[in-house]
């Protein structure tokens, strides 16, 4: 059964720093995208930041491009985000999803990744 546990959410000042950590069971992490999606209220679901562990490709979304870093550690079956100089527009709560991609990254988009985490609250402000 696969399942994704995010952790590492909170309250940060703005300029600060979170890592979030998303971690995978029930399947490795051989052949499968991983990402990071966020939803804030009102807004619909993007995505923020994907790897593939078939190539090692990455994506990130323009408004996250320099600040946030994904990375992954398949011994752990964990994959990272590091967030840095946070902003308020940062504020969501941020999902960690997965789905088999043996090609390589598919579209950054919700509807292409099967397995889902319930997602952490990420809230930037002073």
């Amino acid at each position: 059964q696969v399942q994704l546990v995010e952790s590492g959410g909170g309250l940060v000042q703005p300029g600060g720093s979170l890592r979030l950590s998303c971690a995978a069971s029930g399947f490795t992490l051989d052949y499968y995208a991983i990402g990071w999606f966020r939803q804030a209220p009102g807004k619909e679901r993007e995505g923020v930041s994907c790897i593939s562990s078939s190539d090692g490709s990455t994506y990130y979304a323009d408004s996250v491009k320099g600040r946030f870093t994904i990375s992954g550690d398949n011994a752990k079956r964990t994959v990272y985000l590091q967030m840095n100089s946070l902003k308020p527009e940062d504020t969501a709560v941020y999902y960690c999803a997965a789905t088999i991609a043996p090609m390589g990254l598919p579209a950054a988009h919700p509807s292409s990744y099967d397995y889902w985490g319930r997602g952490t609250q990420v809230t930037v402000s002073s």
